[in-house]
């Protein structure tokens, strides 16, 4: 189609693009003659050449009553009336007493006064059946359609297309075939209500091939049988293809109606087609649709999906009447945008006009204040729920594990979680990823293991929470255990488990496996792209990133943000300055992306590691955003590693103004200080550090050994190996500086040299390679896991380390990976 435009008349114009769909609307049922009131009609008819009805019955109270009854506790006063007057027997009573017991629910009831009745008329069999479809499991709805068969009832249209809708909504394929096969053995295979409802129960159980084979071979088409067939390719995933056959049906001779409009927009949101979204609101305007609430709210989500929240707030605030779908559209936009603070907003103003939420009303709400990270406020909401009675409802519950989750409370949701009496897979995962997201992947490998034991089987979406949090970990064994698991499962041929895959082994040190799987994978998600990329960036293999970068860029995916972030990042580990320069500038030539403060920071992280600082400077001061805290802190960092003190003290002060409460920075600086031996200015900067109560964040270097890992501080002397630790420690030490270590102590003043070695010799990752040293074989590669940027000095020690014992080293940091082999790294001292 290209971007052609498609003319709809009257003025519907369309240009196909392409995306998902994520929800749509189905059109409603035809008005047809067989309604409940003309059910008792026909009986009443039938029943009049058999048997003679006395004129007073139909003029009675009691038959005057049940015409108007419209709840079961008005039924069950009028039923004393209808037997005290001996109108029990009456077959209008029977059927209108039939009709209303199927109607409130109450098969039972309707079943102990139709089972007795001898010769019985087709309408009331009808009347029962409509009853099953409301009220009763599918099979036994299947059933007693086989006893009206067996009872030589002949079905009549509406019977199948009752049966269909359930079919459909069951998404049972099985029985909705055998229901298609009963109505071309009754003759209904030409007629336009019952195909069409085999249209929709093939579109809503995904065989939309299907679906358009039996809408083909219809013989008449009328408006409702186009909708159905459309919103059945929308439903399906398909609104390129919805959206062309809007042209058919015109063609055809007939006009979009409002059920059409409500069905293609969310197709316009699918493939992100504000032009084509544009031109149906025209549409609606002009064929008077505006004014619908259910239209106004499809537009409010087509412009939200395309990126419009603003034209999304126009249409909500123009709307005369809003219903509780509107307000939670609104809602949902915003948190969808990542406008959290104006879903609130919108929540609140609707608490104020006193529409009653929902349980989607809810869980908007809950959503934007996880992404805020708003604890008080989602306790405001949990209340809310309360108080409303929708706390029972496990979507709800769910919502509200995630919330708490993503507000850093995982054990107020492992709380909601244990209390949750149906817990469906969603609830398994939410808490598996709150567990993962928070840092406590043992608690999530432990409740992955529990949901197991409970045969709760697994999906994509568990699987990727699992291998986020295995990848934190960064324990290679373990993640060779999930892909395991994962191939076991048949997940892997999932896009986004096998993308989490790649990211899992690139964050293991599997580098290499990741790119295996990498190769491997027949279609790729940029955030694929992105997950290698910045996979063999953390590596320090920057060409490698490059070449990968210029694949993409010949690709069928293109780059976004996080692509250029990624390889940003990468040219500034490997001190690929030109590169990188080139990138930043193509991001917006070439791509009309628009550098975040994250991209600035990632140039000046690029310029500053290369001794470029007087031109990180510049470049920072001449950004036509205001820098933030990324920006400012690769600057600080720079200034470490070159030891320039002047440009350390500006970014520092812009830090501080930005983030006084940050105990890092004022460490770093100290650190600066301290390798200038400005004793004076590190001591100012501990005061003030004092004084705000801020703290250094110690330092924990990670190690696995026979599924336990083991944690090490520096100095820690907790450890059941600690005496043996560090006597190998002390060992090691003569070992490498034999071989040439110096130690450098350049960062502890105000203690005897002797104390500075000693203090130096027991950093946490120096313990956590002796531990390693220790307990596995000789040449067994030692995984290294530090929360902090390794320092100078056990970066230096742990390169002569790797020469000494011929072992490789891989050491994971907060920044990047260092292999240390041979008496080298992998970093090129680039770090």
């Amino acid at each position: 189609m290209g971007s052609t435009l498609l003319t709809f008349s009257p003025s519907f114009i369309i240009s196909p693009s392409s995306s998902k769909i994520r929800h749509c609307v189905i059109p409603p049922k035809r008005h047809s003659s067989f309604s409940s009131s003309s059910t008792a009609s026909a009986t009443v008819s039938s029943h009049s050449h058999r048997t003679h009805i006395p004129s007073h019955v139909y003029t009675h109270p009691s038959a005057i009553l049940l015409e108007i009854c419209s709840n079961m506790k008005e039924l069950n006063q009028i039923l004393p009336l209808i037997i005290k007057n001996g109108f029990y027997q009456e077959h209008l009573f029977q059927t209108k007493l039939v009709s209303l017991f199927s109607k409130f629910g109450r098969l039972r009831e309707a079943r102990v006064i139709f089972d007795p009745i001898e010769n019985k008329v087709d309408p009331l069999y009808h009347t029962i059946l409509k009853g099953h479809v409301k009220n009763s499991s599918l099979e036994e709805t299947v059933s007693f359609f086989a006893k009206m068969l067996c009872d030589d009832i002949r079905p009549v249209v509406y019977n199948f297309t009752y049966l269909l809708k359930i079919c459909g909504d069951k998404s049972d394929l099985r029985m909705g075939k055998l229901v298609h096969s009963q109505l071309i053995c009754n003759g209904f295979s030409t007629n336009v209500y019952s195909m069409t409802a085999v249209v929709n129960m093939y579109a809503k159980c995904h065989h939309i091939d299907d679906a358009w084979k039996m809408f083909e071979r219809m013989p008449n088409r009328d408006l409702v049988s186009w909708n159905t067939v459309i919103a059945g390719y929308a439903q399906n995933g398909f609104p390129r293809k919805a959206l062309e056959l809007v042209l058919r049906m015109q063609e055809d001779g007939n006009s979009p109606d409002s059920v059409t409009v409500v069905t293609v927009l969310p197709a316009c949101g699918d493939i992100k087609s504000s032009r084509i979204g544009k031109s149906i609101h025209g549409y609606v305007i002009r064929a008077g649709f505006w004014s619908l609430v259910n239209v106004s709210t499809a537009l409010m989500n087509m412009y939200s999906k395309c990126g419009l929240i603003g034209k999304a707030r126009l249409v909500f605030d123009r709307m005369r009447t809003r219903n509780v779908v509107s307000w939670n559209s609104m809602i949902d936009g915003f948190a969808e945008s990542g406008d959290s603070e104006a879903a609130i907003l919108i929540f609140k103003k609707m608490m104020k006009e006193g529409v009653e939420p929902t349980d989607v009303t809810i869980m908007g709400a809950l959503h934007a204040c996880a992404d805020m990270g708003d604890l008080e406020q989602g306790r405001t909401v949990h209340e809310l729920s309360n108080r409303v009675g929708l706390t029972s409802n496990v979507s709800v519950t769910n919502s509200l594990i995630a919330m708490y989750s993503k507000c850093k409370s995982v054990d107020l949701a492992a709380e909601l979680f244990g209390k949750l009496k149906k817990k469906t897979l969603v609830s398994w995962n939410a808490l598996i990823l709150g567990y993962a997201q928070n840092g406590r992947v043992s608690e999530a490998l432990d409740l992955f293991r529990k949901m197991d034991q409970e045969n709760v089987k697994p999906d994509s979406f568990t699987m990727v929470s699992v291998i986020a949090g295995l990848a934190d970990l960064s324990v290679l064994r373990k993640a060779k255990w999930i892909h395991g698991l994962i191939v076991r499962s048949h997940l892997d041929k999932n896009i986004f488990v096998m993308t989490a895959l790649v990211d899992m082994y690139a964050k293991c040190g599997g580098v290499h496996t990741a790119r295996k799987l990498f190769n491997m994978m027949e279609d790729r998600h940029v955030m694929t792209w992105n997950s290698m990329i910045d996979g063999y960036g953390t590596h320090g293999l920057g060409k490698e990133a490059v070449e990968l970068f210029e694949e993409m860029q010949h690709s069928v995916v293109k780059p976004n943000n996080v692509t250029f972030l990624c390889v940003l990042s990468a040219c500034s580990h490997s001190g690929l300055v030109d590169e990188g320069c080139k990138f930043f500038t193509s991001m917006k030539q070439d791509y009309g992306l628009e550098p975040a403060n994250d991209h600035y920071g990632a140039m000046v992280d690029l310029l500053g590691r290369a001794g470029r600082l007087k031109e990180a400077w510049d470049f920072i001061e001449k950004m036509p955003t205001k820098p933030g805290i990324s920006v400012f802190g690769a600057m600080l960092g720079a200034c470490k590693i070159h030891k320039n003190v002047e440009l350390a003290e500006k970014a520092a002060g812009r830090l501080f103004e930005l983030d006084p409460e940050e105990g890092g920075y004022h460490v770093l600086l100290a650190n600066i200080y301290s390798d200038a031996s400005m004793w004076e200015n590190v001591a100012n900067v501990r005061k003030i550090m004092s004084k705000k109560g801020l703290q250094k964040t110690p330092g924990i270097s990670l190690i696995e050994l026979r599924n336990e890992i083991h944690t090490f501080y520096s100095g820690s002397t907790s450890h059941p190996q600690c005496e043996k630790i560090y006597a190998r420690l002390e060992k090691l030490v003569d070992e490498i500086k034999k071989a040439g270590y110096v130690p450098n102590t350049n960062s502890i003043h105000d203690v005897e040299d002797n104390v500075k070695k000693q203090l130096v010799n027991t950093h946490s990752e120096k313990l956590a390679i002796s531990f390693g040293l220790i307990n596995t074989n000789p040449g067994t590669t030692i995984h290294i896991r530090k929360n902090l940027r390794v320092c100078g000095d056990c970066h230096n020690a742990t390169k002569y380390i790797s020469l000494v014992t011929g072992r490789e080293i891989i050491v994971r940091d907060m920044h990047r990976f260092h292999h240390f082999k041979n008496g080298s790294c992998s970093c090129g001292d680039y770090w």
